[in-house]
């Protein structure tokens, strides 16, 4: 299943035109997403506001991680303060994951940004999150934090935007996005066999590890049929017709 290291920004010193900071509202983002991530089996670490984008790396070149990916608002040059919007995703030139990811990324954020047109992805050499990280990675600039009106529309728009890149990282990860639910305990029931956990909900889903008949397993989610559950630290998808909760 999908691990990835989520780095919301630490800039607490890039004050927002409306009030607040880019490290308090790319982290409000950040625990937006927390639910829609759970719920979809998608793995994650995060960093703290008390860290630096040259620590967040660090730990994220320590872990194996599938996706390093960095939450960020924008601001304009002196000269043009105020002036500029739009959305832009950075990826890596020569990593292909990372470029597939900024695609997807971009491509969804033009249903939810008001102008579309200005969403674009971008490459970098330079941005350290990008081009220093062990894991293929992503930076986004959801909008211009100078500007009033993007950053009103990041300010109004926290669940909408958590949501909308969730639902770009299970398609990136080519799994079902899945609602958030409240997690539940529940019982593995079989008529004595053990019970397959898969990565994929679906009978050709590779087994990932087995639950026992009467094992506790922790449900997080629904999706046709499938729960998305944790047992004994695994993450996976298993057939809801043999768990009672």
């Amino acid at each position: 299943m999908p691990f990835i290291y989520l780095s919301p920004s630490t800039q607490e010193f890039n004050q927002y035109v409306t009030g607040g900071n880019e490290e308090q509202y790319m982290n409000l983002i950040a625990d937006a997403m927390e639910p829609y991530l759970i719920a979809s089996g998608i793995q994650f670490t995060r960093n703290t506001p008390q860290m630096t984008a040259a620590s967040s790396i660090v730990q994220s070149n320590a872990g194996n991680y599938d996706l390093h990916l960095a939450l960020h608002s924008n601001a304009a040059p002196a000269a043009m303060a105020g002036q500029v919007r739009g959305s832009d995703v950075y990826y890596y030139p020569t990593s292909a994951r990372s470029r597939r990811a900024a695609d997807i990324i971009a491509a969804n954020l033009r249903d939810i940004y008001p102008i579309p047109s200005l969403v674009r992805t971008l490459p970098t050499t330079t941005i350290g999150e990008v081009a220093r990280t062990r894991a293929p990675a992503v930076l986004i600039e959801f909008a211009y934090h100078d500007n009033v009106e993007d950053a009103n529309w990041i300010k109004n728009n926290i669940e909408v935007i958590a949501q909308n890149v969730v639902l770009s990282l299970t398609e990136y990860f080519g799994i079902p996005f899945v609602t958030p639910q409240p997690i539940l305990t529940g019982r593995v029931v079989t008529q004595g066999s053990p019970l397959n956990i898969r990565d994929y909900p679906s009978l050709e889903g590779n087994v990932i590890t087995q639950a026992q008949n009467g094992d506790v397993i922790t449900v997080v989610g629904e999706w046709q049929g499938w729960y998305v559950v944790h047992y004994n630290g695994r993450v996976g998808y298993a057939s809801a017709d043999y768990i009672d909760v």
